[in-house]
């Protein structure tokens, strides 16, 4: 069957028993893609049947479809073209993990974030209103990303419309981890509806039979039926609030879904259909262990195993340097939107459950919580991803900066993430927080100074930043570790030889051009986080070339060690930066305004960083090489004239 589709239409040809061998085919498909290749697995086994039932009922790409988060996609690119592209998905010049609109027009919005599918689709639903067009919009959302308050204002929003909208609520119970909170609770007892609806239809067929009383009756019953709902079905939050709700369904019974997504079609105004799935359906190792599987690295198929070992990553020495302070100092707690094994707080909750607080995929929420514990003297620790700290920018300012809070604000995955892609790099993060009053902000070069870090920031009393990469530290390992100070760089190689005696062995050297940024065979790389371990590598490069090289670990990027690095460019007149961030305001930027606001004179400065673009997919190395970002690339382009 898989060889077959190539859209919708395709899959509209397929009867019920077709449509389950597609079903199989389409699993086992994604199983042998993903084992090889890593990448969303649980989440896309979840959606197979509910991806197929769309497409057998609705005409895409005329109905538009958008997917919330967008990981559990792959489905959908299979259906609709791209079976064989995803071999490469995720992989340099291959497809996205996620929807991306310059892919297919059946990907009618980019996402890669939670709890957006709802204000996009209701804008695209609208827009249609006004142009007179008469396509379905269906929003697919799990329940997970109902935690996310942007959901719930796009939900109250389209109930009041009575615009002709389809949300899909995909409720497998997890999002990345097990969902959690009231939301999570109420879907519980929602469930119950099935029970519900198969006895009122009963009660009311049998009292419809009845001479003279029955259809009378049936009208009174009516009238205490909102009664009944509530007694069963507590709190009918999506009705009340104005959507027809439909469901509970089976998410894996491909006839059930039809008949209810038909009949979501025919109803009009904003619709909820609540479909019930199992993530990592069908691999039965994915659905006794759904978190280990949302995301994964290469695996065998047979034993679930990882191909290669983890390695020790940023996140795991941050958890077990927070589980150590914390036996020390009782008002250390740990918040999380969700994402507690990813952030390496599962250690901490299973030490101290009742200093931990995962509030679901509410990042906002998240960080004027913390906000309001640091007020009355709790020391809250907030790991979130670099690129979801985006969606809390004004919490920051607002809750935490303004009142000059001291909550530890750890920047997880900052830099290049590599095959999540665009949506998902951590580019932007030193730009937009230098921005913010009162922030300190530092990013490790290795494990031991992310360890020293988090430790001072627990008993600075301010609100801190400190920013670290996804994955291991480098094979170049920095040996002197300074006490970490408040606004102090450290300086890792410093040049004390003679200058004339350098210079005429540079100039002996044919190798060596008398480049722009080289001109008097002096440097300083100035380099910060996981930046400075190759600052160091490029620095022996070029003291092989007789060059003089101070390299200074920044350390800080906000307060910035203005004189440590002014007296350095006075001894070098030569300056490059390195950051794993934007060229817009970070250290290049800081460093720059350093020498115009000192008046520095006859220097050459030279930035590495990453453009004012959007990063896509491919895997770090593949990156930075790309980007010039590597160490090679660094040191060969400071030898071109």
């Amino acid at each position: 069957m898989l060889e077959k589709i190539n859209s919708s239409q395709d899959v509209k040809k397929l009867n019920i028993k077709e449509k389950e061998i597609l079903a199989k085919e389409i699993r086992k498909y994604i199983l042998e893609v993903v084992s090889k290749n890593g990448g969303h697995l649980a989440s896309n086994l979840g959606v197979v049947e509910l991806t197929i039932a769309l497409n057998s009922v609705f005409d895409i790409p005329s109905d538009k479809l958008v997917w919330d988060v967008g990981h559990q996609s792959y489905v959908h690119k299979i259906i609709h073209g791209r079976r064989e592209e995803l071999k490469n998905i995720r992989k340099l010049g291959g497809i996205a993990g996620f929807p991306k609109t310059n892919e297919s027009e059946a990907d009618c919005f980019n996402t890669g974030h939670s709890s957006t599918s709802i204000s996009a689709a209701l804008g695209m639903a609208r827009a249609r209103d006004i142009k007179g067009e008469d396509n379905s919009v269906i929003a697919v959302i799990g329940d997970g990303a109902l935690t996310g308050g942007m959901a719930l204002e796009a939900l109250n929003d389209a109930g009041t419309s009575k615009t002709n909208i389809k949300v899909i609520l995909n409720d497998n119970e997890m999002s990345i981890s097990k969902n959690i909170g009231g939301m999570s609770r109420f879907l519980g007892k929602l469930r119950t509806k099935r029970s519900y609806t198969k006895s009122n239809n009963s009660i009311k067929k049998i009292l419809e039979k009845i001479p003279l009383v029955g259809k009378p009756t049936v009208k009174v019953i009516r009238r205490f039926k909102r009664s009944i709902k509530q007694l069963i079905i507590p709190k009918m939050y999506f009705e009340d609030i104005g959507f027809t709700y439909l469901g509970p369904v089976d998410g894996h019974n491909i006839e059930q879904l039809e008949d209810v997504l038909a009949l979501s079609k025919r109803v009009l105004g904003p619709v909820l259909v609540h479909v019930l799935t199992k993530k990592g359906k069908g691999y039965e190792i994915a659905e006794k262990n759904p978190d280990k599987f949302h995301a994964t690295p290469p695996f065998n198929i047979e034993t679930g195993e990882p191909k290669k070992a983890k390695q020790r990553d940023y996140s795991a020495v941050f958890g077990e340097k927070l589980v150590e302070l914390a036996k020390k100092n009782d008002k250390i707690v740990a918040i999380t939107a969700s994402m507690k094994d990813g952030t390496g707080l599962k250690k901490f909750k299973e030490e101290f459950p009742k200093r931990f607080f995962d509030i679901g995929i509410a990042e906002q929420h998240a960080i004027t919580l913390a906000a309001g514990m640091a007020k009355e003297g709790v020391i809250p620790v907030v790991p979130i991803y670099s690129s979801f700290y985006q969606r809390a920018y004004d919490q920051v300012i607002h809750d935490v900066a303004i009142q000059n809070l001291p909550v530890v604000m750890c920047v997880d995955r900052a830099g290049l993430v590599g095959a999540d892609g665009e949506t998902h790099q951590g580019m932007l993060d030193m730009a937009f927080f230098r921005l913010v009053p009162n922030l300190t902000i530092m990013a490790p070069s290795d494990f031991k100074e992310l360890e020293d870090m988090l430790e001072f920031a627990i008993n600075l009393e301010k609100p801190v930043v400190i920013r670290y990469p996804r994955g291991g530290e480098s094979k170049t390992k920095i040996n002197n570790h300074e006490k970490i100070e408040l606004g102090k760089a450290e300086i890792i190689k410093k040049d004390e030889s003679n200058s004339s005696e350098n210079s005429d062995k540079v100039a002996a050297d044919k190798n060596f051009k008398n480049t722009e940024i080289i001109e008097n065979k002096k440097i300083t790389i100035i380099a910060i986080g996981n930046q400075v371990p190759k600052a160091v590598a490029i620095a022996t490069k070029l003291q092989e070339k007789n060059v003089q090289v101070e390299v200074i670990n920044a350390r800080f990027l906000k307060p910035l060690d203005t004189e440590t690095i002014k007296d350095s460019i006075l001894r070098t007149r030569n300056v490059i930066t390195i950051e794993d961030g934007t060229c817009i305001n970070g250290l290049a930027t800081a460093v720059k305004e350093l020498i115009v606001d000192e008046g520095l004179q006859n220097v050459k400065f030279k930035a590495f960083a990453y453009p004012d673009e959007y990063i896509k997919h491919g895997t770090v190395p593949e990156l930075e090489e790309i980007y010039g970002m590597d160490a090679s690339n660094i040191f060969e382009s400071l030898f071109k004239s």
